[in-house]
């Protein structure tokens, strides 16, 4: 097996053998443009690593071949004492992965190397500092050392000489600081600094492959649901220094807008800088547009190179590139991460300059960027405090307790707060905190800092770099430069769009793109942006897409929103509120009478209910479960009703009603009410209930119709195991609907059908479909009737530990387990389409909101999904991604 590609052998297509940053500098290497040599270890030696706990025979041949050629076309051997090739090594998976190992810079310096670079670059200072930067990345990252021990050095020794810049300090500054560097690895790693720069290159190596299982690493792939096996590539490359003075520097740059998606070029130079300098956001940058001022010559050439990048790979590109004396080198490019506002206007923009088609414009969009938008935004008109301005990093509205560092926001988090996490400069150790926060705060860095990347990547709302602020951790205080400071405790509110910090809690308004859906025109450019993506999913899309509504007001607005009908009304919220003393009425009733009186009362409340929610999806089918839960939910608890009745008793005041009551919940308490007599069991042994369901929705449809009305109901019965079940509750409809089409004078349409949400159901497909119009799959009870556990009783007991040791990649409520309960809907669907040829299939769980449940669903075959009307937007356009191959 080959385990190592020289840049020259790969391309933009290899990313799973050789990583998201070692594909592209293949490519960019084949583009013919300025990349330093270099080579990739790919992630099948990764994947052997891990699972061998050790290097893999033969890797270290294949290094030392590469290394020796490396070597031969730069004219320099690693480390030499007089001429030394350095390297840096990268990490670099196939997605990026903030939580992966950052970057060790200037391999194969050592007490002796360091000489030679002084000797041949002519300049002490920069050898030094060269040195340094080495010691603390390999310390941090390759041992494991605290980072801020470095830094607190760093800190004091500008400290002492009275200034804030690192290019301020001198040789013998540098010359201590290496030796205090140097003394800290020996103190907290328990070894000397390695000065066999193979030994560095190949610890570095490792200390990449293990990276990916730190414990921010998996946290990040948890998130954003990316698989565990896949590894990490190392790129080593030969280093380009940016750190050789004024006439040299590093930067970060993207074709577009990352955050709002606007054409032009934005980036961040910091002269005279390594390029970590840059992403850690330690010293503030200028722009591309100052960098003209600076080196004219390199900025246009970095300008062609960036159309020539956004032109070849048809999409905004990311860059990061160094000036080495006046000489341009490219570092990387990969597709850039950017907001979900950026994502639909690039996508616009790029289809008007013919660089796409809509195709491909709705493949790079998803669901939970288009839920984004819909968040809400600050209300402008609303009395603000504002007291900081940074930059404008990744958008959105954001509200919370300020916290200032990570283990303090996961712990506020967890028990309910919303927080804002505010730091200097945030790192990859800050993972677990930026995930728990509403948003970030930093005062440094810009919109190529590591807190505006990884926020941009996870939806955050965050501002970086409010110079104003003086982030203090140890004080857990932010003092507003010449104001007011910000204690950890209190709520501050951040605008993404626009970098304002203000005091206290804003109120929010209905973003732009909500108002769309609601209805209303909007010229605004995200607006268009977003109706363009959404019109076109809507054409190409097969898959329909229902909403979950119980109301007229939630129907009429899941119809705003797009939906093409209801896929599940639940008739029980309708017995609650006032209408609760009926049911109880019936429940208590002692004859058949009784009952029917109680039903009597109930039935022109249903019947309304009906009319309205039909009404507002006039001509469209509206899928109706008949009552579903224990009737015991209906009634008061059983330890409250207790007290009061002993309460009674002991006051001789007995209250026969409170009796009668107590005896109902006696009787109908159940151990496990999740299996007890609810759904199709309860239309069997209550007949009466479900019949007077099924007449008030006959009747409603029969108004309709009269009013001049389209109605189009389905009956659903849930919780069927057993097509004897369906049948004897059909045969009920039926009898019903004959006495409603006799008394009206008029055929009433409807269909009848089943929820399937049983396990023996699924088996059993074949029988029921034919007593069945349609099944609808009610993913949340199928989930836990086939795991065996209760959502509301286990997402806090164990679920955590489930996620940590790999057994779920994400909660099986939320997205579907589709190899065991997607294989019981497919099997299901399979069986009930080859029995009833026109069974009509769709699914009213949560999981039809889900974007990769969607494609799921649609890939099985079924005709439509529901989900609540909020998530309709997004259903409508993962069914079209769905349907173009995404």
């Amino acid at each position: 097996m080959t385990y190592v590609y020289d840049f020259a052998e790969g391309n933009k297509d290899l990313k799973d053998l050789l990583g998201g940053k070692g594909a592209n500098l293949a490519e960019m290497t084949n583009l013919g443009l300025p990349v330093p040599p270099g080579f990739t270890i790919s992630t099948e030696a990764c994947r052997a690593f891990l699972e061998a706990g050790d290097v893999p025979d033969g890797l270290s041949g294949e290094i030392d071949a590469h290394l020796h050629a490396l070597e031969e076309a730069m004219g320099r051997r690693l480390g030499d004492p007089a001429d030394p090739l350095l390297v840096s090594v990268r990490s670099g998976a196939k997605f990026s992965m903030p939580g992966m190992m950052e970057t060790v810079l200037n391999v194969g310096l050592n007490d002796r190397s360091v000489l030679g670079l002084a000797e041949q670059s002519h300049d002490e200072r920069f050898a030094l500092d060269s040195y340094r930067r080495l010691l603390q990345m390999f310390g941090s990252t390759v041992l494991g050392i605290e980072s801020e021990i470095f830094a607190k050095a760093l800190d004091r020794l500008k400290k002492d000489r009275g200034t804030q810049a690192d290019t301020d300090l001198g040789v013998d500054d540098l010359s201590g600081l290496i030796d205090t560097y140097k003394h800290a690895i020996s103190e907290h790693a328990g070894r000397d600094f390695p000065q066999d720069p193979r030994e560095q290159l190949d610890l570095a190596m490792r200390a990449v492959f293990e990276s990916w299982n730190t414990e921010r690493a998996v946290l990040y792939r948890r998130q954003e649901r990316i698989e565990e096996g896949l590894g990490t590539a190392v790129n080593v490359q030969a280093m380009v220094f940016g750190n050789l003075g004024e006439d040299s520097g590093s930067g970060v740059a993207f074709t577009r807008d990352p955050a709002s998606g606007n054409q032009g070029v934005y980036g961040d130079y910091l002269q005279n800088a390594q390029g970590e300098d840059v992403v850690a956001g330690i010293r503030n940058t200028v722009s591309l547009a100052d960098m003209e001022k600076v080196d004219k010559r390199s900025h246009d050439e970095l300008l062609e190179i960036m159309a020539t990048l956004e032109t070849h790979y048809h999409d905004m590109c990311d860059i990061e590139f160094t000036v080495e004396r006046g000489r341009l080198w490219m570092l990387q490019t990969r597709v850039g991460k950017r907001t979900p506002a950026a994502a639909f206007r690039i996508g616009r923009h790029m289809t008007e300059e013919g660089l796409i088609d809509a195709d491909e414009a709705t493949r790079r969009v998803t669901g939970a960027q288009l839920a984004q938008l819909m968040f809400p935004s600050f209300d402008e008109s609303a009395e603000r405090t504002l007291v900081a301005t940074g930059m404008n990093a990744s958008p959105g509205a954001a509200v919370g307790k300020a916290v200032f560092d990570s283990d303090t926001a996961v712990e506020w988090a967890e028990r309910g707060e919303d927080v804002i996490l505010v730091r200097k400069e945030t790192n990859p150790d800050d993972l677990r905190g930026m995930v728990a926060a509403k948003g970030i705060l930093t005062s440094r860095g810009g919109k190529t800092s590591h807190a505006a990347v990884v926020a941009r990547g996870m939806g955050r709302t965050c501002v970086c770099g409010a110079e104003s602020l003086d982030v203090s951790v140890k004080k857990r205080r932010a003092k507003v430069r010449g104001g007011d400071a910000i204690n950890e405790g209190d709520v501050i509110s951040i605008d993404g769009t626009t970098g304002e910090v203000f005091l206290g809690s804003v109120p929010v308004v209905d973003s732009s793109v909500m108002r769309y859906f609601e209805g209303d025109e909007s010229d605004e450019d995200i607006v268009l942006a977003v109706d363009g993506v959404m019109r076109h999913a809507d054409d190409v899309r097969r898959l329909r897409v229902r909403a979950n509504a119980d109301t007229p007001e939630d129907a009429r607005r899941a119809r705003r929103f797009g939906a093409e009908g209801i896929g599940l009304c639940r008739t029980e919220h309708m017995f609650l509120g006032e209408r609760r003393q009926l049911v109880e009425n019936l429940i208590v009733a002692e004859d058949e009478d009784g009952q029917e009186a109680a039903l009597s009362a109930l039935l022109p409340l249903q019947r309304d209910d009906f009319v309205g929610i039909l009404e507002a999806m006039d001509g469209l089918p509206v899928t109706i479960r008949l009552i579903d839960p224990p009737l015991h939910e209906f009634l008061p608890d059983y330890t409250d009703l207790s007290v009061k009745v002993a309460l009674e008793d002991d006051h001789h005041d007995m209250d026969e009603h409170d009796q009668k009551l107590l005896e109902a919940v006696k009787r109908l308490h159940e151990q496990n009410p999740m299996l007890g007599l609810r759904g199709v069991r309860l239309g069997i042994v209550i007949p009466g209930l479900f019949k007077m369901q099924v007449r008030a929705i006959l009747e409603a449809t029969a108004d309709r119709i009269e009013a001049g009305g389209d109605p189009h109901p389905e009956i659903m019965i849930p919780l069927v195991a057993s097509v004897t079940e369906l049948d004897l509750v059909r045969g009920q409809i039926s009898g019903v609907a004959e006495a409603v089409e006799r008394e009206r004078g008029m055929k009433v349409p409807h269909k009848i059908g089943t929820m399937i949400e049983l396990p023996r159901a699924a088996v059993t497909a074949h029988e029921i479909a034919k007593s069945a119009e349609f099944f609808s799959f009610g993913t949340n009870d199928l989930t836990q009737m086939t795991w065996g556990f209760s959502r509301d009783d286990v997402e806090s007991s164990f679920f955590s530990h489930y996620l940590e040791s790999g057994i779920f990649q994400v909660s099986p409520f939320e997205s579907l387990d589709v190899d065991g309960v997607g294989r019981l809907v497919r099997h299901a669907a399979k069986l009930g389409r080859k029995a009833n040829p026109d069974l009509h299939l769709g699914v009213c769980g949560e999981h039809g909101g889900d974007p990769a449940s969607i494609h799921f669903f649609d890939e099985v075959g079924l005709d439509y999904v529901s989900c609540s009307p909020f998530r309709v937007p997004v259903a409508r356009l993962e069914a079209g991604r769905s349907a173009l191959g995404t």
